[in-house]
């Protein structure tokens, strides 16, 4: 049997978006629609390129802050969720918002209000400067301290080690968390857990699916932005759990030929942000060059779908048009 006769490709599933995601982008998609362009968005709405390419296409205008949107304007929050002075801000210039947080990132900014609320120490697992970290800190900053892997942990101080709690982004490796969190149970054999765990599900299943295939593969490429942590993560994991080698690329000619050299198996998955066309254009890139015998690696199958913010559900509604 010759080499090319053996060259495959492993797809992971689940990949691709996931129901954060896809409420967040349809929500730009529908606002358009039905308000005509421009829609201001704050902050990339999902952190992938190709998708905010194609929304500022459609009329989408990003901005950094709301002082960049025109007063009275409509803007939407990105998925990755904001502070309250975020709300407030877009309050005093009369922005007309639409928030598109994603309700597992919610879901962690209820949590903080309430464990601030019990004046616990709340230690959130994280990176510095990424807009989930930043949105949730937002919530509770007095009762917040930021660590991002098992290193910082020395550092935090507390007032009391018995009424401490950790809370996490959830868009971290799952392994790496627990890490930190064992960390943290050495210094604070006390912690407290949140009620359910705060990785999101789609972040796991993708991790999952990974790990399935990763030591039968030469190479793991996975499609995302480098601005995007569930896909650098990964690429991460793929080289963890044993791939030789595994690359990130926002399209399928950003590979580098030469990574395929002696490459039997390769490894296909996409972060929760990235739209399946582009792993689509991969796979025929890929069989351009003899890897057209596709196998699909399932860790579990994903039926998730969250409804569409409730202000837009209403406008929708009152318009005649369908959520």
């Amino acid at each position: 049997m010759s080499p090319e006769s053996t060259r495959r490709v492993l797809l992971a599933a689940p990949r691709g978006y996931c129901a954060g995601v896809d409420r967040a982008v349809v929500t730009v998609e529908k606002a358009l629609e039905l308000h005509g362009p421009p829609v201001y968005v704050r902050k990339q709405i999902v952190h992938n390129v190709h998708v905010v390419r194609t929304l500022e296409a459609k009329g989408a205008i990003f901005v950094e802050e709301n002082a960049q949107v025109p007063e009275g304007a409509r803007v939407v929050f990105s998925a990755h969720g904001v502070a309250p002075f975020v709300h407030e801000e877009a309050a005093q210039r009369k922005l007309r918002t639409i928030d598109a947080t994603c309700p597992l990132v919610t879901k962690v900014h209820m949590e903080a209000r309430r464990f601030a609320g019990d004046d616990f120490d709340i230690v959130l697992i994280g990176h510095a400067g990424h807009e989930e970290v930043v949105g949730t800190t937002g919530q509770a900053p007095e009762h917040i301290h930021l660590v991002d892997g098992p290193g910082d942990v020395d550092s935090v101080t507390v007032r009391d080690p018995d009424k401490v709690v950790w809370l996490s982004q959830t868009t971290l490796s799952v392994d790496e968390t627990l890490q930190t969190v064992a960390a943290l149970r050495q210094r604070f054999p006390n912690l407290h857990a949140p009620p359910s765990d705060d990785i999101c599900y789609a972040t796991q299943n993708r991790q999952l699916a990974v790990k399935q295939m990763a030591d039968e593969c030469d190479l793991v490429l996975v499609v995302g932005s480098t601005n995007s942590s569930n896909s650098v993560r990964l690429v991460e994991v793929a080289e963890e759990a044993g791939a030789r080698s595994a690359r990130l690329v926002d399209y399928a000619d950003q590979v580098d030929e030469a990574w395929l050299d002696g490459v039997r198996t390769v490894g296909v998955t996409s972060g929760a942000s990235v739209p399946d066309e582009l792993v689509t254009g991969l796979l025929d890139w890929l069989a351009e060059r003899g890897y057209d015998d596709v196998s699909v690696i399932t860790a579990t199958e994903e039926n998730l779908v969250f409804s569409l913010p409730r202000d837009l559900r209403r406008d929708l509604k009152l318009a005649g048009r369908s959520a």
